[in-house]
């Protein structure tokens, strides 16, 4: 015990351990305050479409109340994803696709993929939340706690001293690695505790298993630095090491992935979709309007009883073209739909043996900002745009006139994610990592 309290002053009397631990919490905190910030920016669009919603559709029944095929040319309906807490901690898809969808009736492959308008500058750098502390600068501050643990001992000449007076010396190295360890896992505890204050996270399975991969992340780059360090290579040769294993992983490896991932599974389907979707309905405009109408009446055969206008400009034909752009691109949007499928399941499948990737797909899908999270609201979204189609299309071909709705029935819809509950199974990649290391380590501490 003595000796453990001894090693611990040792560590924590170095100045370079103290900043090194202070600037991650730093780094964490800051982490957390872009969370919360993303989190409080996406809660005012959401009071702001609220608000806004109700005077919008005001302002249309004034202007077109004899019209309720023009009203709803314009009228948008919101449909807002609410976010969980904890995708302040992992923003993810967020980033990038917005949490609010504003859509109108007509055709939804045009406003499918629609997102805000963001500095591209903004994108690129990205937001610096917590998860990318922990995954990205974490092991950086586990590199500079352990890669001298023995070279420091050896090039200062006390290593034959622990040789001689400690019983085990793979027990005197593992008891400095733990000592670190230990200091991690506070700087980790109070990270977790200011998120949770601060982004108002209640105690659920969720948050615990997003702190225990934390920590599994955390000892994994431990083991994986005594792996490197009981070679007893200098100082120089084991920082090296270690930032180029870092490189590897955390760098190179996703990036890599990512390409192969992409060229695997190519999505001109993108493009496709676009194009068939607005050939679906441009040109309908030169089409014969009977063969429009019959195709939309063999999507809808209820509304056959309004019979086969074709003299002039009519809505019933309007929204039959309308349709059509979502007809015609069925084909290209389900072949998309797969391809996006794919590849999450090739990332998850190739991130079971890469532990950062593990992390980040981990604490995407806790915090409900996964891409296959994301590709759930969207076709939430498409049920949402075709239960607004089947109210008002009877409307529209019967010429209702606007004030005869209730609008108030038409707040902003809200959709609930439905966010992975965390498993133990979440957890056997970074545990199986770790043990690789320490039974790779072991031949090498039998040496020492």
């Amino acid at each position: 015990m003595m000796k453990f309290k001894l090693l611990l002053w040792q560590c924590i009397r170095s100045r370079e351990v103290w900043l090194s631990l202070v600037l991650i919490a730093l780094l964490g905190i800051i982490g957390i305050l872009i969370g919360s910030k993303h989190l409080s920016k996406q809660q005012a669009a959401i009071a702001e479409v609220k608000q806004y919603q109700e005077q919008h559709f005001d302002r249309q029944v004034s202007l077109h109340n004899e019209d309720l095929g023009l009203l709803l040319y314009y009228a948008k309906f919101a449909y807002i994803k609410n976010l969980d807490p904890l995708a302040g901690l992992s923003i993810g898809q967020t980033d990038v696709n917005p949490t609010v969808k504003r859509i109108t009736i007509k055709t939804f492959e045009a406003q499918k993929f629609d997102t805000d308008l963001v500095n591209p500058m903004n994108l690129l750098s990205g937001n610096l939340d917590l998860s990318f502390v922990i995954i990205y600068l974490l092991p950086l501050l586990v590199i500079v706690l352990t890669f001298n643990v023995i070279s420091e001992e050896t090039e200062t000449g006390t290593w034959q001293l622990v040789a001689i007076q400690a019983k085990s010396k793979v027990r005197f190295v593992i008891s400095k690695l733990l000592i670190r360890f230990f200091l991690l896992l506070i700087v980790l505890i109070f990270l977790f505790t200011v998120a949770k204050i601060v982004l108002g996270i209640p105690l659920n399975i969720n948050f615990v298993f997003l702190f225990s991969l934390s920590i599994l992340y955390a000892l994994f780059w431990f083991t994986l630095s005594f792996f490197v360090i009981v070679f007893k290579r200098s100082s120089g040769f084991n920082a090296l090491s270690l930032l180029s294993i870092w490189l590897g992983l955390i760098i190179l490896l996703p990036a890599g992935i990512n390409a192969f991932i992409a060229s695997k599974y190519p999505v001109p389907e993108a493009l496709s979709t676009a194009i068939a979707q607005r050939d679906g309905y441009h040109t309908k405009w030169d089409t014969d309007k009977l063969a429009t109408i019959q195709k939309f009446y063999d999507h809808y055969p209820q509304f056959e009883k309004y019979g086969y206008p074709t003299d002039g400009f009519n809505w019933l034909w309007y929204y039959a073209m309308q349709q059509m752009g979502d007809d015609d691109s069925k084909k290209q949007q389900a072949a998309l739909s797969e391809k996006i499928t794919l590849r999450e399941k090739t990332s998850e499948g190739i991130a079971s043996i890469l532990p950062n990737m593990h992390m980040q797909l981990a604490f995407n899908r806790l915090a409900g900002t996964s891409m296959s999270q994301h590709m759930n609201y969207l076709d939430a979204t498409d049920t949402f745009h075709e239960d607004l189609r089947l109210f008002f299309y009877p409307k529209i071909f019967e010429e209702k006139y606007a004030d005869t709705i209730n609008w108030d029935q038409f707040p902003p819809a809200y959709y609930e994610i439905q966010t992975n509950k965390g498993s133990l199974k979440i957890l056997i990649p970074l545990f199986i990592a770790s043990l690789v290391m320490i039974f790779m380590a072991i031949p090498m501490a039998r040496r020492l």
